[in-house]
């Protein structure tokens, strides 16, 4: 079985497909998952896998059909099934948490998106985000703002709703050796110094300081 990935060239509009095995597809799942759980803030959405991992589903669900009934490998890839499809749901519910917690400011960071950087939302998460905003701004005008003075009818949401903490601290593992990464004092007195990631080593630093490694895929948070 295989699995394929393909992205759109934005040059001369051809394309370039990248070809997985299932089994590098489902590791490219896993990865995405745990960065988006342990990671403070939405990471970019990663549609070609979601829907590469939907499409081997449906593949293995066909081939389970096709087995002969009593047939050990069943029960074995029936569990591997259910524990993809765990995965999966898990990462896309940790999306939508985090679309829910700080939507003001996802959709702030799409809308002032440069082209051609990746996109941080798909198309169905966009349109939860924005149908989000409208029936918050909604609830609020009716259940509060329209009974105040006229000069409080207003409100911010981008101030309201907190932003995600990027200062927060995460555990990560190395997967592609780093070198001369600024790090931020913990103290005033302090003074910013450099560090070199080793691949295979394992740290516990400030989210921030790592945040494009993480979207580069050079380090999986853990």
């Amino acid at each position: 079985m295989a699995s394929g990935e393909g992205t759109e060239g934005d040059s001369d509009g051809g394309s370039e497909e990248l070809v997985l095995t299932p089994a590098q597809l489902i590791h490219s799942l896993e990865q995405a998952w745990l960065n988006e759980k342990f990671a403070p803030e939405l990471l970019e959405s990663k549609p070609e896998i979601i829907e590469c991992v939907v499409e081997q589903l449906d593949h293995m669900e066909a081939n389970l059909k096709r087995a002969k009934r009593g047939d050990l490998k069943v029960s074995v890839h029936r569990m591997e099934i259910e524990r993809i499809r765990y995965v999966l749901s898990s990462y896309l519910r940790c999306r939508l948490v985090k679309i829910e917690k700080f939507f003001p400011h996802v959709l702030e960071k799409e809308k002032s998106r440069a082209e051609g950087e990746p996109s941080i939302l798909s198309p169905e998460e966009f349109a939860f985000a924005k149908e989000y905003m409208a029936n918050t701004e909604t609830y609020l005008k009716n259940v509060a703002l329209k009974h105040m003075p006229p000069n409080l009818q207003k409100v911010s949401l981008l101030k309201s709703v907190p932003k995600p903490n990027l200062d927060s601290f995460v555990f990560l593992r190395v997967l592609e050796r780093q070198e001369n990464i600024l790090v931020e004092p913990e103290m005033d007195e302090q003074r910013e110094y450099t560090i070199d990631l080793e691949k295979g080593s394992q740290h516990l630093i400030r989210y921030k300081t790592i945040a494009p490694l993480v979207a580069s895929g050079a380090v999986q948070l853990i």
